[in-house]
Order: structure tokens, then sequence, then C-alpha cells
């Protein structure tokens, strides 16, 4: 069976080896690039790479970048390294495509656990199949898609999981905190602007179906099919 393989981009050569010494011990295939240019050069290089961890303040081309760039044509996951603590960098990954976001310093065996976490959510780790129907919303959980009375909607990864949690507590008020933590799958120090802005972009592109996701003022939102 073929190892995973991960790109990860930093312009610290230790960095850069203290992850792929943690993803190897793994199993994982560690791609390494030590900037911006030389990432995008290799993502387009291989197109089996599953998985992108990728540092933000990088010379010639930094993380926001290339991670713009690459959502321009890729759904590949991508987690962002930063050492920077300022909520508006966070939303600002968000905004681009992140799925993950990661303040520098971190525990080596946390970004291995999220990036196993990832993979497994974006099936390149095998699942059995597990669909569901609602409203004339179906979703494939397996092959991570959405389709609306029959048409694909392409959402990103984190909006995927936003949506299959919505379906999941389907008639729950629930709020910002208590879908940061759930969706996010860790303690996020972010705050409810993440949100927002995921349910924003996704009832958009759910069409008519948007309205099924409802603001409860004060709270949070809750989904509801009429």
């Amino acid at each position: 069976m073929e190892r995973i393989k991960i790109l990860v981009v930093d312009d610290e050569s230790r960095m850069r080896k203290l992850v792929k010494d943690f993803l190897v011990r793994e199993n994982y295939e560690v791609i390494e690039a030590g900037d911006g240019e030389e990432a995008l050069d290799k993502f387009y290089e291989d197109k089996d790479i599953a998985l992108i961890v990728l540092d933000v303040m990088m010379p010639k081309l930094n993380g926001w970048e290339v991670c713009r760039e690459v959502r321009q044509t890729s759904k590949v996951p991508v987690i962002m390294l930063t050492a920077k603590g300022d909520e508006s960098d966070e939303l600002n990954g968000f905004e681009l495509g992140a799925d993950e976001y990661i303040s520098k310093p971190f525990s080596p065996k946390i970004l291995v656990a999220r990036v196993t976490a990832l993979l497994r959510r974006t099936n390149k780790i095998g699942q059995e199949a597990d669909v569901r129907e609602v409203g004339g919303i179906k979703m494939d959980k397996t092959a991570h898609t959405v389709t609306i009375e029959g048409k694909n909607i392409d959402l990103s990864f984190k909006e995927f999981e936003l949506l299959e949690y919505f379906i999941d507590n389907q008639g729950v008020a629930l709020s910002r905190e208590r879908i940061l933590n759930s969706v996010w799958s860790y303690d996020y120090f972010g705050d409810a602007r993440t949100i927002d802005t995921h349910v924003k972009k996704l009832r958009s592109k759910m069409m008519d179906k948007g309205n099924y996701i409802k603001t409860v003022w004060g709270l949070g939102y809750k989904f509801e099919v009429e």
C-alpha cells in the first residue's frame, strides 16, 4: 500500500525536519519545500499530494499567497502554521480556504493527530460509506460530496463539516462556541466571526436551501428543514 504524501512547507529547516520526523513515524511520506515558490512547484509536479502543512511567513511567496493559488485548482487539505496570534490572521486563512490553523510553538504530536483526523474526514484514509439525505440535500460523507436537488455543490472541507454538523443536530439551537469546539475539533481561541464567515459562504452555496440555516439571535444558529 502506497504511503500518503504530505507536503511540508517552512523556510526553517529545523522546523521541517521536526515535522517530517513525526509524520514519517506514522508512515506518511513527506515532501519538503523551503519557500512558497518551491512549494507550488512541488505541488504541481506531484498530483498525489494528499495534504499540505504550510507556514505563513516565508520568502518569495508567503503562505497566504500559496494557499490562494492552490485553492484555485485544488481542494487538498491545508493546515496553516504561524507564529502570529492575531485573530485576523486566522480569519484570513479560513477565508482563503485553509482547513486548520496551528500557532507556533505547537506539539508535533498534536499536529500529527490533526493531520490524521483531517485526512480521515476528507476521505484520504478509508472509511465505510455514509450517506445522509434531508430536505433535498444529499450528503455523502465517504465521497465528501454534497448535492442539492441533484446538483453538485462545491464546498470546502470546513464548509462540508459545518453542514454535516448542522444536519446531525437538526432543530437544535447551537451556540457559536459549541459549533467552534465541535467542528474545529479542538479548543479554539478565535472569535465568533469565524463561524459567521463560514455560515455566510455556506448559505450562499446552498442557494434557497441556505434558508435551512437560521440565525438564533444572541446565540448562534439552528438547522431546520422547512
